[in-house]
């Protein structure tokens, strides 16, 4: 499996089909055993489904559902990778003894680290306040990566100023008993990361998301667990933090989630912190837009749909006898990004795949098998009737074969904005709301803005996740670009830009 890649899909499927010992490092925080509605986060239809599938049967059920994907986990894991897996109360003594300890080793345990962190109570509490949560962290074998110097933090003042030559304590490291000016490494009780709604909303570390993992939280296992280039694994991408910190240290990723929105606010965070040095990455979805596919760089579309479709893309782009591809048993296939495909384009494949190995072509005809696959978006009645005449009169096979037999497509979502100027203080300033109108055959699922759009640089949100589709801002007298991202229910997108100049009035450009 190809990495720095998001995926849309039920988690279990797709880690059924990686490679074994491919993964370096996993972090995950799966839904936690609270049996509370809350735990469904972004509400669309994949979402609500693995909700209900984990709460059918309670405890045990739960505890079932998450052992086979950690099975999972251990099997695609290096010899030398590592696991954290972050949970709460409600099932980390389940999830330690039922789960980790049985596929990994009481041995293999690590550290058991406790995420603590500061927040209000009710009024009438009758106990000690629940705050905190418990990473696991489990080692594959008896040799992992720990970068402790990457993770080291500044030695308090109180510890500096106790150092004397030959004492010890707190700090003091080796037969010397001297202070390493690289700081002191974390304990396993972690009091120094804020949760996420303590920082500002719509901030990196606060997009909307309600159980949101904070960067430094992520950060420090990165840094810890793993090397540059090394590939990092988070199977509930939720908000997308994991991977999004993982590529800006240089490692590879791949994120995977059952919500569309999920995925597709991961993949807005990640845009928004590309750079001239950034690795490219892709997205799985469901269904593909036809416009996307259709007006693609043809080169690239062709190896990918060859591949989609099972096949091994030709690297040469001259010389193949126009051929693209072939099935693992050498049988050629031909690819045109094109719509009513004419008959010409039949009688020409046929002649190529002759010259291209006619022993093989022989012996698919005499095996009454497809002489060769043409792949497009739609074929016209010469076409048809000419591969229909090819099997009736001469026993030669030629498979005809729509782009969306192959892959899923559908129309991506409209989109248009309106504008009203809400108000005018004396110097000026304008109040105005911008409220966007989606429209898709899948049901719109959220709003993305960026209120400083650049369209060389691409879209980069500034608020990434607006349910309602309305936003207000005060604009000085000038001209902006402005621009915002509709996301449907199959992962869809459009973008509309809007150029306005504020003067005198408000204007769009």
């Amino acid at each position: 499996m190809s990495v720095n890649k998001l995926i849309l899909g039920d988690n279990l499927e797709i880690l059924k089909a990686m490679d074994i010992e491919m993964i370096d490092l996993i972090y995950l925080d799966p839904p936690f055993f609270s049996n509370r509605n809350y735990e469904v986060i972004w509400g669309d239809e994949g979402e609500v489904r693995s909700f209900q599938d984990r709460w059918a049967g309670g405890i045990d059920h739960y505890i079932a559902w998450l052992k086979e994907r950690v099975a999972e986990m251990y099997r695609i894991l290096k010899p030398t990778g590592s696991i954290f897996l972050h949970c709460d109360w409600h099932a980390n003594a389940y999830i330690r003894v039922e789960i980790l300890d049985k596929i990994f080793g009481i041995n293999n345990l690590r550290n058991e680290i406790l995420w603590c962190y500061m927040g209000p109570g009710s009024p009438g509490v009758k106990q000690f306040l629940k705050k905190h949560d418990t990473i696991f962290w489990y080692s594959k074998g008896n040799v992992w990566t720990f970068n402790l110097d990457d993770v080291r933090f500044p030695h308090s003042e109180k510890t500096k100023g106790n150092f004397k030559s030959g004492l010890g304590g707190s700090g003091f490291e080796g037969a010397p008993r001297e202070i390493n000016e690289k700081g002191k490494v974390p304990e396993d009780w972690w009091t120094d990361i804020a949760i996420a709604a303590r920082y500002p909303k719509n901030s990196e570390n606060n997009i909307g998301y309600p159980t949101q993992k904070p960067i430094k939280l992520l950060e420090r296992i990165i840094k810890a667990a793993s090397n540059e280039n090394d590939v990092v694994l988070d199977p509930f991408v939720g908000g997308g933090t994991t991977v999004s910190v993982a590529d800006k240290l240089n490692r590879k990723w791949i994120g995977i989630d059952q919500s569309v929105q999920a995925v597709k606010v991961t993949e807005l965070r990640l845009d928004k912190q590309r750079n001239l040095f950034s690795a490219p990455f892709t997205v799985q979805l469901h269904k593909y837009d036809y416009d996307t596919l259709r007006y693609a760089n043809a080169f690239e579309f062709e190896s990918w749909i060859v591949q989609q479709f099972g096949g091994t893309s030709s690297t040469k782009q001259r010389g193949d006898f126009g051929l693209d591809g072939k099935m693992l048993d050498n049988t050629p296939i031909q690819v045109k990004r094109s719509d009513n495909i004419g008959r010409n384009v039949v009688d020409n494949f046929f002649a190529a795949v002759q010259r291209s190995d006619k022993k093989l072509f022989d012996k698919n005809v005499e095996d009454k098998k497809a002489v060769g696959y043409i792949i497009a978006f739609s074929f016209g009645k010469g076409a048809v009737e000419e591969v229909a005449r090819l099997k009736l009169k001469e026993n030669i096979i030629i498979e005809l074969v729509p782009v969306d037999k192959i892959v899923p497509i559908a129309k991506k979502p409209t989109i248009t904005v309106e504008i009203n100027e809400l108000s005018r203080d004396a110097k000026g300033v304008r109040e105005i709301e911008f409220i966007a109108i989606g429209q898709s055959e899948a049901d719109i699922e959220f709003y993305s803005w960026d209120f400083e759009y650049n369209a060389e640089k691409g879209f980069r949100a500034s608020v990434i996740i607006d349910k309602d589709g309305r936003q207000q801002h005060k604009l000085k007298a000038g001209h902006y670009n402005i621009a915002v991202k509709v996301v449907d229910n199959d992962g869809l997108e459009s973008v509309e830009a809007v150029k306005l100049k504020v003067n005198g009035s408000v204007e769009r450009e």
